[in-house]
């Protein structure tokens, strides 16, 4: 039997020390640490403090950047709908990565562009590729995350 905290704990310190790893920008484990969350512990303030604090931790060392506060409401939203959601599932991940460029590119253009329609076009536009990197690393880290977690789930490997 396998205690379940201290698997959970040990993922996310995993996916934690990979953002220190050379990597294509926005390719990284906190929109699946956010969802592992939502399904491995019981305590939401836990569900909503797991990605924040992974994140502040290494954003320590990586750097700090005006557009935090929306990066940081990205991730409690996506701890939201893995909340919600029976099971997490390509289309839960999918959500969590639009999640993430809308919010955190609405943060972009607030502090960044003009306050216009063709602002907030060129944002979103020039963000796109970004978007591609978010997409590949939340189904990378998803699978590499949450799929251990339900098959050790599923045979009821975890220590109550």
């Amino acid at each position: 039997m396998i205690n379940k905290n201290v698997f959970l704990v040990s993922l996310i310190f995993f996916a934690i020390l990979s953002r220190f790893l050379p990597h294509p920008p926005n390719f990284t484990p906190i929109a699946a640490i956010a969802l592992l969350s939502s399904k491995g512990f019981t305590n939401r303030w836990v569900v909503f403090l797991i990605p924040i604090v992974s994140l502040f931790i290494s954003d320590l060392f990586i750097g700090l950047h005006a557009t935090i506060p929306f990066v940081y409401i990205s991730f409690i939203l996506i701890a939201l709908l893995g909340m919600y959601v029976k099971k997490i599932n390509i289309i839960s991940v999918l959500l969590s990565s639009t999640i993430f460029f809308l919010v955190s590119n609405f943060g972009v253009w607030l502090l960044y562009y003009p306050i216009s329609t063709e602002g907030l076009v060129q944002c979103y536009t020039l963000a796109l590729p970004f978007f591609l990197n978010t997409v590949l690393g939340d189904l990378v880290y998803g699978a590499l995350l949450i799929y251990p977690f339900y098959a050790l789930q599923r045979r009821n490997k975890f220590a109550v």
